[in-house]
């Protein structure tokens, strides 16, 4: 039989905390769980480069008879992204003994944690809508977000040769997200059927025009009159979320740490003992970059 030590007990309460942290950051996200994530085991630094590669583009030769081949060159593409993000997120549970005791405790502790690193890498995310200049733009700003407009999207993601198989994303502000669950044909059951009285009744557009649609409160917003609304329509290879492990703490310093990895993505959790407070500190941290993956797959659409 094991021997129950001090640093069993330490261990396994950070292991209790980092099996919680990852699932509640998951449930928390938005854009990060729509676009495409890149994780590895490998450990990083702030400021590490990552090269995402990016599958070239062919030609179809048509070959006439007694011909040959037609000989392609392609260069495989690569998107870098930088590791520019370090977001943690700290707090300290005075009796550590009370979240053994009362699993409850650690949930009350971990929430406002993991919703403050989704936060930031939502606003991470959204905050790359400028470097979406492959499309043309749609909707007006300061205006109200139409069928039209939404229409105008998916049909510029279809110009652009975004393949039919994929997922395609609206992400717009609470308001445009009002705007659209008011069109009186997409929430009448005689227009619509079952779909319309779901709308109304749970207040959730699901899908339009072939888009799925998501609210965020992190949709930039721009200007003062009009204010620019930034919502964007985009496929799940349009941007990329690389997440690296952060290492161990020194062996010695007091400080233990586990890793939370779950779906292409990972986090620390590291608990180490504070003596002026007399408490042991709980950190919650991930490294991260952001970035564009394919400029044609993504438009802004303004509202």
């Amino acid at each position: 039989m094991a021997t129950i030590t001090s640093s069993n007990v330490a261990s396994a309460i950070v292991k209790l905390v980092a099996a919680d942290a990852l699932p509640a950051l998951m449930g928390n996200l938005v854009m990060g769980n729509l676009v495409n994530r890149d994780y590895e085991q490998t450990l990083a630094r702030a400021g590490d480069t990552v090269n995402v590669p990016i599958p070239p583009t062919l030609v179809a030769n048509n070959i006439a008879e007694g011909g040959s081949v037609q000989t392609q060159n392609p260069n495989l593409g690569n998107a870098q992204i930088v590791l520019s993000t370090h977001a943690e997120a700290t707090f300290q549970v005075p009796d550590v003994t009370k979240v053994l005791a009362v699993p409850d405790l650690l949930k009350l502790y971990m929430q406002p944690a993991v919703v403050a690193i989704a936060e930031r890498m939502e606003s991470d995310i959204l905050s790359l809508y400028p470097q979406f200049t492959s499309n043309t733009a749609v909707g007006t700003a300061g205006s109200t977000l139409t069928e039209a407009t939404v229409d105008a999207a998916e049909t510029a993601l279809f110009n652009a040769k975004v393949p039919a198989s994929k997922s395609k994303y609206l992400i717009v502000s609470p308001s445009a997200y009002s705007a659209l669950r008011q069109i009186p044909r997409f929430t009448e059951f005689n227009t619509v059927g079952e779909a319309g009285i779901r709308t109304m009744i749970d207040g959730a557009v699901g899908k339009m025009k072939d888009l799925y649609i998501f609210r965020s409160q992190f949709v930039p917003q721009t200007g003062s009159s009009p204010v620019t609304t930034h919502n964007l329509a985009f496929a799940r290879d349009a941007i990329g979320l690389v997440v690296r492990r952060l290492p161990q703490p020194l062996p010695g310093t007091g400080a233990i740490a586990e890793y939370a990895e779950l779906g292409n993505f990972g986090m620390r959790v590291t608990m180490s003992y504070q003596p002026n407070t007399l408490a042991q500190q709980f950190t919650v941290d991930v490294l991260y970059g952001v970035g564009v993956l394919r400029n044609n797959m993504a438009v802004q659409v303004n509202s």
